[in-house]
């Protein structure tokens, strides 16, 4: 499960081979959630809200670099890290 972000806490992954639709891994603390790229919507798990906003806020930015990395995975290749909230 390569790591792609970090930032305050939070630990942004994406798995090799996952399901469609398109998404990515947030972990903060006990929690995880798993949301779609493309609407940010949350299809499985939970964050607390201000994290879940944090996380929204930071895939708005990177929805390009997400959708790369995403592809990327498709086809086996290794991921490209992306900056965090905190180097904004």
């Amino acid at each position: 499960m390569p790591r792609i972000s970090e930032f305050f806490g939070i630990v942004v992954t994406m798995y090799y081979n996952d399901h469609a639709p398109p998404h990515f891994h947030a972990r903060y603390a006990e929690h995880e959630a798993q949301l779609e790229i493309d609407s940010l919507e949350v299809l499985h798990g939970s964050l607390p809200p201000p994290q879940l906003a944090l996380v929204q806020a930071w895939a708005e930015l990177y929805h390009g670099e997400l959708f790369a990395n995403w592809e990327r995975a498709r086809r086996g290749v290794p991921l490209r890290g992306i900056p965090g909230l905190e180097s904004r």
